[in-house]
């Protein structure tokens, strides 16, 4: 009964203080003991000027029923051709080399993007030049032309350890740059939906939209990851954030820069989970593990005596629980590594050793199947989104101006069928393409979900 006798004297006790006329009784003191209290501020005024507000302009095609008829269009006046909206986006970024003007950001926050406008934080603005994007693992470069810039030192994330403290620095809802702070909550996070490859450092440190594409630091002022994703039920932060760590982005920055896209290493297998009606065909104890369904003739794999029926258990020493922790395993690793694999084949176990090639995709020349999709190259699916259980044609590249961006198809859109025929691959689109010579209409995945593209 005391303590609950107590408490409304303190809350009292706190509001009159504030409200004393002498407001330095309130404060907290500079020093305590004469030492100085712990600030993150002399650290954020070394880094806050190499984070940048990053906001995008893209032209989206509307589809009106009325407006694309040429009789409605006709009885009432109405301009024809496509009809455009502006689809604008707000987001962070990080500036990692002053000299040249590079600016590490989120695949999501710029890419398709046909315009992008980079602030600083002493308020100049710059246009944006896209240098490369990686949908994979959700990382895109921009460069400015600029003068005067401060980049941030990029960290070695695996020397990151669960409990360091972080810090998250963006732009969130558009308000300004803001500054949150949190620990490190897990590491090595994956499985999570949305990119391909996953490595996410977990931090408690606030996230929300607006901030992708900004920094985490740790209190050195140095970069160790980008902030990219949160787990939300409602939308807002609850807590739990993710940040692609920097040896990741690293390595995909520099292939960015050099070849503007990313070549990964691929061993040459499919795989999938191990059920527990296969563990009993194949003589399994356990179901973890990926079960090897196809080989590639003259991949890693084929090289190293994989068979169709092996099960891969581990990774360079890593156990592997299924088949998407190898994907994962096999996509954030350079080409040219060495790798060593653990596999059980008729109940024996020994390991051997691949070395990662890059992946090679066949592409095809849209301007081949019509002339209305010249300026579009199609390719196969990555192994990766195969092995995800995606199917049809990616996308590789649109021209700027084409009959095809123009209507509304965009670099890493999948396209999934023709009309009202599926297209599994490339050699169905090859097929199907040319079934209605006058009429092309696409049924695209992209970023927006599933919609169509009319090109005329």
């Amino acid at each position: 009964m005391q303590h609950r006798r107590t408490r409304p004297f303190a809350v009292l006790l706190t509001a009159l203080l504030a409200a004393a006329p002498l407001a330095s009784h309130a404060t907290l003191p500079p020093t305590v003991d004469g030492q100085a209290l712990p600030s993150l501020a002399p650290m954020l005024e070394k880094v806050t000027p190499a984070v940048v507000n990053i906001s995008t302009k893209t032209r989206v095609q509307v589809r009106d029923p009325f407006f694309d008829d040429p009789v409605f269009r006709q009885f009432f006046g109405l301009p024809g051709g496509q009809r455009q909206r502006i689809a604008q986006s707000l987001g962070s970024g990080v500036i990692v080399d002053a000299a040249k003007g590079y600016v590490l950001t989120n695949n999501h926050v710029v890419g398709g993007a046909d315009d992008i406008t980079v602030t600083l934080q002493d308020g100049r603005d710059f246009k944006g030049k896209l240098i490369g994007t990686d949908p994979d693992t959700d990382v895109a470069v921009v460069q400015i032309q600029a003068t005067g810039l401060q980049a941030l030192p990029m960290a070695d994330s695996s020397k990151l350890r669960v409990g360091d403290f972080v810090v998250a620095v963006g732009d969130p809802f558009g308000l300004g740059q803001t500054v949150t702070s949190g620990i490190v909550s897990a590491l090595q996070r994956s499985g999570l939906g949305g990119t391909g490859y996953q490595n996410f450092i977990q931090t408690d440190a606030s996230i929300n939209p607006g901030n992708s594409g900004g920094a985490l630091v740790n209190l050195r002022g140095e970069l160790v990851g980008i902030n990219t994703m949160i787990f939300s039920p409602s939308g807002g932060n609850v807590g739990i954030g993710f940040a692609i760590p920097t040896n990741l982005s690293r390595e995909v920055m520099e292939q960015l820069i050099a070849h503007g896209k990313v070549s990964r290493g691929n061993l040459g297998v499919e795989t999938q989970d191990i059920t527990p009606r296969i563990a009993q065909v194949l003589g399994l104890k356990s179901t973890t593990g990926a079960v090897v369904t196809r080989v590639s003739s003259g991949s890693a794999a084929d090289g190293a005596d994989i068979q169709v029926g092996d099960v891969i258990t581990a990774i360079d020493g890593k156990p592997l629980r299924n088949a998407q922790e190898l994907r994962n395993a096999e996509g954030l690793l350079p080409v040219g590594s060495a790798v060593k694999l653990s596999v059980q084949r008729n109940g024996a176990a020994r390991d051997v050793v691949a070395k990662l090639t890059p992946e090679k995709l066949a592409t095809l020349d849209g301007a081949s199947l019509d002339a209305r999709l010249a300026g579009v190259t199609f390719s196969e699916l990555s192994q990766n989104l195969r092995g995800q259980g995606v199917s049809g044609v990616a996308v590789s590249s649109v021209r700027t101006g084409s009959r095809a961006a123009l209507a509304g198809l965009s670099s890493n859109d999948i396209v999934i069928g023709v009309g009202n025929l599926r297209i599994p691959n490339l050699a169905t689109l090859k097929r199907l393409a040319g079934v209605n010579p006058r009429q092309l209409v696409l049924v695209v995945s992209g970023d927006e979900g599933v919609r169509y593209v009319d090109i005329r």
